[in-house]
């Protein structure tokens, strides 16, 4: 019998070296895209269409929203309700999985309001150095 295990945050042959199966790295590439944690959060407050969502995150463009949103419903986050209704109305709503998402986003949205000037220096800091924080 085979026994799977999931790999732990560290290589336990050397602790600063983060896996690369590790679940802080999984969870990193599912959240990476740059809407996928703000479609997240959106949803969390309940079901939309996509014109709300388009509206309630300006700078999205309509191909990236749906690009998201199909992403997000293919991992399991989201699902998609077409009504049968002319014209056709499709609504996302969270899933289960989707809502194990939202404690974590606030925790890290409400931790950026917070800090918004440290946020601030920071962006400032990548400006002045071309994006690239490690120039000197």
């Amino acid at each position: 019998m085979v026994t799977m295990t999931t790999p732990t945050v560290r290589d336990p042959g050397n602790p600063m070296v983060v896996c690369e199966q590790c679940p802080p790295r999984r969870i990193h590439a599912l959240l990476a895209p740059k809407w996928s944690s703000m479609v997240i959060y959106v949803l969390s407050f309940g079901s939309m269409r996509t014109g709300q969502l388009q509206r309630t995150m300006p700078g999205i463009s309509k191909k990236m929203l749906t690009q998201t949103l199909r992403e997000l419903e293919s991992d399991g986050l989201l699902a998609r309700k077409v009504h049968q209704v002319v014209p056709p109305m499709v609504e996302y709503s969270l899933t289960e999985v989707g809502h194990r998402f939202v404690e974590p986003l606030m925790a890290l949205y409400e931790w950026a309001e917070d800090n918004a000037e440290l946020l601030d220096e920071i962006e400032a800091n990548r400006a002045a150095s071309g994006g690239n924080l490690e120039a000197s």
